[in-house]
């Protein structure tokens, strides 16, 4: 039996716990002694206590985030009644800032608060080798050097190269102080040794792995680096192999427009966090942007690639009305990102958003993720109006699956924000829910209002409609559009290829 468990809860099975690899990789000489056990947080709190208890560690370091911190607490509070004896040692940013008054603090014996790859093997042979007991519950760990820190890229399975998402970072930190990010703490960039990540890449590549994504916060800070990475991959390039990448959006020199010009189809995504386009709202929270600058590199992106751009806004910060939101998602709409993630602004845990609390009566959750209820410019239900805007476009904008359809909303000219405002609250008070929403039945009420609200050409919005369902690969019209439909185009996929399998398979960008 193992003397130490690295655990997490990860959101989703498809998530493979990148710092619990990294922790594992420089245990050193423990390394023998212990195992990475992943749950996620569809289990039973109960369920993953047995799991983890059957192993019979002596140490148990959880890693801690926002989206797992409740049902975590539950699983250690019943390990200690079990078995108070087991060491439980927390890291993670949920649990790095701010710690008084945590319950899970409370119940931990030590928590490593920042970057713990080498504090955690420090902490866990003075426990298991020396038999300390006289360290603090809060131990701090010093800013690794990447010339210390072993890669974890060996440390992923076969099993997880065939099926989870395969996370990798050429740089850590971030030289921007957004004030709503965790990453306008972590100063200065570093950067791993190129020739060490290329090689960890290769291995990687050699093994078969052909998605990749990188969650460095700033992508293209350093030119040289985004450049000769991108080269890398571009000369390696194999049919099925996608690069995730987030990216600063003013930030696009003539050398990398180059080298992004040459990947095909379906092999690139760019995250691009704006958050806003109201620059007094960017002040207020020390986020600086070039938004002429960015302008132009959307359009070089859209018109002269193939990249897949992810951009983000967020809903709820300091200074900003609905009617700039408006205006912004308006603007990002005209620029034609394949997604636009509408994120609902969170008050995450040593974030100096803080300091506006008093000024603009900013009222979050008290229960994690900590998003918004209200501040002095939109109040609690124009909040959820907004929460649920965001929640149906990703449903509808999103998904993929309307990708012809969706534009009709804001047809002739209309403002995109308005119009989806309209159909969002419309369709609240249809079913008066968010989640759990069957496809079909999504369908069928977008068409419901686009023909009787917006009063569409009911022929027009099935046609649109049927192509969206070819493009996704449905085999045959929905009954509420067959009426609009000739009859001879309600198979039109099995008439045109017989041979076709039930449903196509197509890449799905991380």
């Amino acid at each position: 039996m193992p003397d130490i468990v690295l655990t997490t809860l990860n959101a989703k099975f498809i998530h493979a716990a990148f710092g619990l690899r990294y922790l594992f990789a420089n245990l050193g000489d423990l390394q023998s002694r212990a195992v990475i056990v992943e749950f996620d947080i569809n289990l039973r709190p109960l369920d993953i206590a047995e799991m983890l208890l059957a192993r019979e560690p002596k140490i148990l370091g959880f890693g801690i985030y926002i989206w797992n911190v409740t049902e975590t607490t539950e699983v250690i509070t019943a390990i200690k009644r079990l078995r108070p004896e087991i060491k439980i040692i927390l890291g993670g940013p949920e649990v790095s800032y701010e710690t008084d008054g945590q319950k899970i603090v409370e119940l931990a014996d030590h928590v490593i608060t920042g970057e713990a790859d080498l504090k955690f093997a420090e902490v866990c042979r003075d426990l298991l080798l020396a038999g300390r007991k006289d360290l603090p519950k809060i131990i701090p760990a010093e800013l690794p050097d990447f010339s210390r820190i072993a890669l974890p890229y060996d440390f992923y399975t076969e099993a997880d190269l065939a099926h989870r998402i395969i996370y990798v970072e050429a740089s850590r930190g971030c030289p921007f102080t957004c004030e709503f990010c965790l990453s306008s703490l972590d100063i200065p960039v570093r950067q791993v040794p190129l020739d060490k990540f290329l090689a960890a890449m290769q291995k990687l590549l050699d093994r078969g792995l052909k998605q990749f994504k990188f969650v460095d916060r700033t992508f293209n800070l350093n030119i040289a680096v985004s450049k000769a990475l991108l080269d890398f991959f571009l000369t390696r390039y194999q049919p099925g192999m996608f690069f995730h990448f987030e990216m600063i959006p003013d930030r696009l020199p003539a050398e990398l427009r180059e080298v992004i010009a040459k990947f095909p189809p379906g092999s690139l995504q760019f995250e691009v966090g704006i958050q806003t386009f109201n620059p007094e709202v960017g002040s207020l929270i020390s986020r600086r942007q070039n938004y002429e600058r960015m302008a132009d590199n959307f359009i070089f992106l859209r018109q002269e690639t193939s990249v897949h751009i992810h951009a983000d806004l967020i809903v709820g910060l300091p200074g900003e009305t609905p009617e700039s939101f408006a205006a912004g998602f308006d603007r990002l709409i005209a620029f034609g990102p394949q997604e636009i993630q509408v994120g609902i602004l969170k008050r995450l845990r040593g974030t100096p958003i803080i300091r506006h609390d008093a000024e603009w009566q900013m009222i979050y959750n008290a229960h994690p993720p900590y998003e918004i209820l209200q501040n002095k410019l939109i109040d609690f239900a124009t909040m959820q109006r907004l929460r649920r805007f965001a929640r149906y476009w990703d449903l509808v904008g999103n998904s993929g699956n309307f990708v012809a359809t969706a534009p009709l909303l804001w047809s002739g000219g209309t403002s995109p924000f308005t119009n989806f405002l309209r159909f969002s609250d419309w369709l609240f008070a249809k079913i008066n829910r968010t989640d759990s929403i069957a496809l079909a039945r999504l369908m069928e009420l977008l068409f419901e209002f686009l023909t009787r609200e917006l009063l569409l050409d009911a022929k027009l919005v099935a046609e649109t409609f049927w192509k969206d369902c070819q493009r996704t690969g449905r085999r045959d019209a929905p009954n509420f559009l067959k009426e609009f439909l000739p009859e001879e185009n309600w198979s039109a996929i099995r008439n045109r290829d017989r041979s076709l399998p039930k449903r196509q398979s197509r890449h799905t960008p991380v």
